[in-house]
């Protein structure tokens, strides 16, 4: 699935149809600039509300390091069936290699079943 070339209705939309959720752990946060060390006054979301309304969850994956501090801090308390999965950061700014980022985003596909692109 080659989600770069839609607009984000469509990017919500195909994701949806995999039984993919796109959640975001702060509700609000001042953030001068586009890097994670700059944000303050974070406000979350209520994500262990959100887990706990899905009782067919499989995982949850968190995309950098910031997100998963804060998610994981809100899911503490959950059973270890619902796998919590920690992803380097999707942005051109965390400086890894390419390939290095999607052998680690591959953790997502057995969540996701056998054969989901």
């Amino acid at each position: 699935m080659d989600l770069s070339g839609m607009g984000y209705p469509d990017r919500l939309s195909a994701l949806a149809q995999r039984r993919i959720g796109l959640w975001d752990v702060l509700a609000q946060a001042e953030r001068p600039g586009s890097l994670d060390a700059g944000i303050r006054d974070a406000r979350p979301n209520d994500l262990s509300g959100l887990v706990a309304s899905l009782p067919d969850l499989k995982a949850v994956a968190f995309n950098g390091a910031w997100a998963a501090r804060a998610g994981l801090k809100q899911l503490a308390s959950f059973a270890p069936e619902v796998a919590r999965i920690n992803l380097p950061s999707s942005s051109p700014a965390h400086t890894q290699a390419y390939a290095d980022k999607l052998a680690s985003w591959q953790a997502l596909r057995p969540p996701l079943g056998a054969g989901s692109d």
